[in-house]
């Protein structure tokens, strides 16, 4: 919009196309009245800024307001223009991230003020109201992200670093633009406007001044307001390490019956189900839900109960101490649990093909969001692997590219794909399904142009046009760090039950009269849950099951251990240090 439209006063509101826009009802107004203030608004007045946290959600009584992206800044655009009825804010408001754009009064008027927390009890408590809001605000974080709103990645597409905060932005559904150095007409001139040396960079860029050289993703994720690990030795009743459907199950399972739980992980919130476009067989969405959706909802229920979530937050050691345990991070930082639900899921393999580690993250990817097929348009695109993973990401990628090639090894597309998912895809007439094919050669200079790929039945190769390569070929354990800690099969994964029966230490549990409970490890209070467990079905549904199984165990263990945190007579319970804290 332009600043001509604005002084004619020409400021229409956008429609809403998605149920990014909705509009409450007088109802829902007047019930939101009890719990916040009107105000009038003033011509030009900001009501929050890109940036800032977010202090208030508001709703518009009268007049309009215009959404901003860089006001002010060389790249200033319009997101959007609301009126009566109609919400400010998104999905950071929500999670307690800064405002991604900013928001301008365009026509005077009057607007509900509602305090954030007070808020988000509301979102929690009116499942109607809560939805509502939910919905709108994933919508328009997904959105921002199509804008490519948010900070910038300024950096080498060659360079290992800038990969390393692009997954990391992707990863957490974080707004942000990828500059690159090598390709993009734009970078020569931020360079010299901010003084930037090339061998500075990655660099990250926000509000036309903020500016972080090769941050780490601790750093980026301050810069957002993801909440940080406390440098005091603080306590807490459970400590989930690992925030995908299990970690985060057990987070609101544990908070809702009273512990204090504290969930950390290493990279995002959402684990591998994040990342994938659609879910078709959890139960209760039988339209299917996306992986980010569902992620989302889990994060705020488990906000919703007093858990706390750290992201990034990596684990280095795990050491018992008395009756509990000491949990040591990477950057020093400690804290001590009473038990432990071990959810870090499994990161994936990669390809060993020669070439493609140069490839990786310039056109060769290990997920499949809106990020990876936003850099693929109208372009052919390559799948390898066989399950549900593979079956979901082509389906997406379908609606995106100008074909997808599924590269199975096998010679049957129902060995590991769900029947629903082999259905579709066969029946897609974007998807060219080729079985016994595998891949042996990649080509391209500055990205993936084409792949040499064999069946190996035939031994016959071939050329394959493709711009991009994603790779679901199965999963390694995220367990490097329990080495000598606990018990783990022949392939990482943790021992859990009657697993751990021969190699359990006798002298450890014998004091305790019992053998290690169905999740349990061969550490007494430390439970693994999901796919990190030996023998867990690799399912979301199946995760979220064991992650809420986990806190019902953590129950047993502590009430056969009497290491029960009793609230005082006000209800506060202790923390670290001896001082309380209420819930």
């Amino acid at each position: 919009m332009s600043t001509a439209e604005h002084e004619k006063g020409a400021v229409r509101e956008t429609p809403d196309r998605y149920g990014a826009f909705p509009r409450l009802t007088p109802e829902q107004l007047e019930d939101l009245s009890a719990h916040g203030e009107r105000r009038r608004t003033a011509e030009g007045e900001v009501l929050y800024r890109e940036g800032e946290p977010f202090r208030e959600f508001l709703a518009i009584l009268s007049g309009t307001v215009e959404i901003l992206h860089d006001q002010g800044g060389p790249d200033e655009r319009t997101v959007a223009v609301h009126g009566p009825g109609r919400f400010l804010g998104e999905l950071g408001l929500l999670e307690g991230q800064a405002a991604f754009n900013t928001a301008v009064v365009r026509e005077a008027g009057e607007i509900l003020a509602v305090p954030v927390e007070r808020q988000r009890a509301l979102v929690g408590s009116d499942p109607v109201l809560g939805d509502l809001i939910l919905r709108a605000y994933l919508g328009r974080r997904y959105l921002l992200i199509g804008l490519g709103a948010g900070f910038r990645i300024l950096g080498s597409c060659y360079s290992r670093d800038t990969l390393r905060l692009r997954e990391f932005a992707a990863r957490n559904r974080l707004p942000h633009r990828w500059v690159d150095l090598e390709r993009d007409k734009e970078a020569e001139a931020l360079l010299r406007r901010f003084a930037i040396r090339p061998e500075e960079t990655p660099v990250v860029l926000w509000q036309g001044e903020r500016l972080l050289r090769n941050p780490s993703n601790a750093e980026l994720a301050r810069l957002i307001g993801l909440p940080a690990p406390s440098s005091e030795n603080e306590r807490c009743d459970v400590m989930v390490v690992g925030a995908g459907p299990a970690g985060l199950a057990a987070a609101v399972y544990g908070a809702s019956d009273g512990l204090t739980t504290v969930t950390v992980d290493a990279v995002a919130t959402g684990g591998q189900a994040a990342t994938s476009s659609r879910i078709e067989n959890y139960l209760g969405f039988p339209s299917g839900i996306s992986g980010g959706e569902l992620i989302e909802r889990a994060v705020l229920q488990a906000h919703k109960f007093g858990a706390r979530l750290m992201v990034p937050a990596e684990v280095s050691t795990l050491t018992p101490q008395d009756d509990e345990y000491v949990v040591t991070f990477t950057d020093g930082s400690r804290a001590q649990a009473g038990a432990v639900v071990l959810a870090s899921g499994v990161r994936y393999r990669r390809l060993e093909v020669p070439g493609i580690d140069r490839l990786e993250g310039i056109s060769v990817y290990y997920a499949a969001t809106v990020h990876e097929a936003g850099l693929c348009r109208a372009d052919p695109v390559a799948v390898v692997g066989g399950g549900n993973s593979a079956g979901q990401a082509a389906l997406f990628l379908a609606q995106h590219a100008s074909g997808v090639h599924l590269l199975v090894r096998g010679g049957d597309l129902n060995a590991n794909m769900s029947r629903y998912l082999v259905d579709q895809v066969e029946q897609h007439p974007k998807i060219e399904v080729l079985l016994h094919t595998e891949v042996r050669g990649v080509a391209g200079e500055e990205k993936l142009e084409s792949l040499t790929v064999e069946d190996n039945a035939s031994n016959e190769r071939r050329e394959l046009q493709a711009a991009a390569l994603f790779v679901f070929i199965g999963a390694r354990p995220r367990t490097e760090w329990l080495g000598g800690v606990l018990a783990l099969d022949e392939k990482g994964f943790v021992l859990t039950g009657a697993d751990t029966g021969a190699v359990a230490d006798a002298n450890r549990w014998a004091p305790l009269g019992r053998e290690p409970m169905l999740l349990e490890t061969t550490l007494p209070g430390v439970f693994a849950a999901g796919d990190v467990r030996s023998g867990s079905v690799k399912r979301v549904a199946s995760a979220t099951g064991e992650g809420a199984m986990a806190i019902r165990l953590v129950h047993e263990h502590r009430e056969r251990r009497g290491n029960l945190v009793t609230a005082d007579s006000e209800g506060r319970r202790p923390v670290a240090g001896g001082s309380v804290s209420s819930r």
